[in-house]
Parts: C-alpha cells; sequence; structure tokens
C-alpha cells in the first residue's frame, strides 16, 4: 500500500448483505483512494453474493464444512485475499469466529461491526439478548477483532434507544440503519490513517 494506490478492502458476510452494500455504495460516491476489492462468502446461497454480482465486487464462496479444518478453510481465503492484493478486512454479518491463519496474516486489519454496545451483548444474538434482558438502550460497536468473541479494541459506538413499542423487528431495523451509516465512516476513517502510516 502505498499513498498512490488505492486501498484494496475485502469484505467477509454470510447472509443477506445490506452492510456490504452500503459499504460499497459509499466507497463509490466518496472521495476516498480505497476501493471494495472482494467479497468473501461462507454460504454459497447467501444473498449477499447476488449483491456482489450486481455491484460488480468480486467474490468467492465456501462451504468451511468441506475443509478437513478451520485452518484449511481460512488458508484457502487468505489465499484469495493475498492473490487479490487485500489490504484490510472487514467483516459484516460474517457469522463465524475468525482463527489465527487469518488474524496473523491481518493484525490490526480485521474489522468487525456487532449490533449492541460491547462489552455488553456479544456473540451471535446481541439485538435478541438487548430486547429479551429488557434493556431501555442498545447500539452499534465498531471494532478490531481480536482472538475472543467480540473483544477487540472499539474503535466507535452509537447508541439506539429500545422504545417500549418496539418489536425484535422494528429494533432490528433501527440497528441496521445505524449500521449502515457508521459503518462505513469508521472504515473510511481507519483508511486514512492507514494511509498516513504508509505516506
Amino acid at each position: 500500500m502505498t499513498k498512490e494506490q488505492p486501498v484494496r478492502l475485502a469484505v467477509f458476510a454470510s447472509g443477506s448483505g445490506s452492510n456490504f452494500e452500503a459499504i460499497v455504495r459509499a466507497f463509490q460516491t466518496d472521495q476516498i483512494n480505497a476501493e471494495v476489492a472482494l467479497l468473501v462468502c461462507d454460504r454459497p446461497d447467501a444473498f449477499v453474493l447476488k449483491r456482489a454480482e450486481t455491484l460488480g465486487v468480486p467474490s468467492v464462496a465456501f462451504r468451511p464444512k468441506s475443509f478437513d479444518s478451520k485452518e484449511a478453510y481460512e488458508q484457502e481465503v487468505l489465499d484469495h485475499l493475498l492473490g487479490a492484493s487485500i489490504d484490510l478486512v472487514v467483516l459484516a454479518g460474517y457469522m463465524r469466529i475468525v482463527g489465527n491463519t487469518l488474524l496473523k496474516a491481518y493484525p490490526n486489519k480485521l474489522m468487525n461491526i456487532h449490533p449492541s454496545l460491547l462489552p455488553r451483548y456479544p456473540g451471535k444474538q446481541g439485538i435478541v439478548d438487548a430486547f429479551e434482558d429488557g434493556a431501555t438502550q442498545t447500539g452499534v460497536t465498531v471494532h478490531i477483532v481480536d482472538e475472543g468473541i467480540d473483544t477487540g479494541p472499539i474503535l466507535a459506538q452509537e447508541t439506539v434507544a429500545i422504545e417500549p413499542d418496539d418489536t425484535i423487528e422494528s429494533l432490528e431495523r433501527k440497528i441496521h440503519a445505524v449500521e449502515h451509516e457508521l459503518f462505513p465512516k469508521v472504515i473510511q476513517t481507519y483508511i486514512k490513517k492507514l494511509q498516513k502510516e504508509h505516506a
């Protein structure tokens, strides 16, 4: 990565890909020297792959269970990241815990978005956990990925109120709306920091 070359970003996703699309569209319209260069998906039937095709982003999809081990799966993913000269990896609804193979290859360059105000409600059902706990507020956290589950250094948070008439579905909509605004901004800020370091 040099000042002249764009930062090449890979997005990991497992589901419908609304955050992926928000990131791609933000990078298409903002004046920042970066591009979403690859989508990595662990579910070959996920709708996010159709979004990638529509948006013109190259993608790869794997079934982790078809590999002999987590390490073998991550090595295959890493080979594609290196082949695409990826500088930064962003997890956007990626429902797998990242292992050492990827963590070692991208130290402090793996970023995740989580639908709660960490450290409260970590794990894969942060929205449901906050709702069922009777919390009056939750939110969105963007953080660096480390060896733990949603435990890495926090880059940004935004609060979302849980109103008395909210349902899990309405709360999910509010969380996703915040995610789609916050995540691209935090990614872009982090990229500017990386570019400054390499200037």
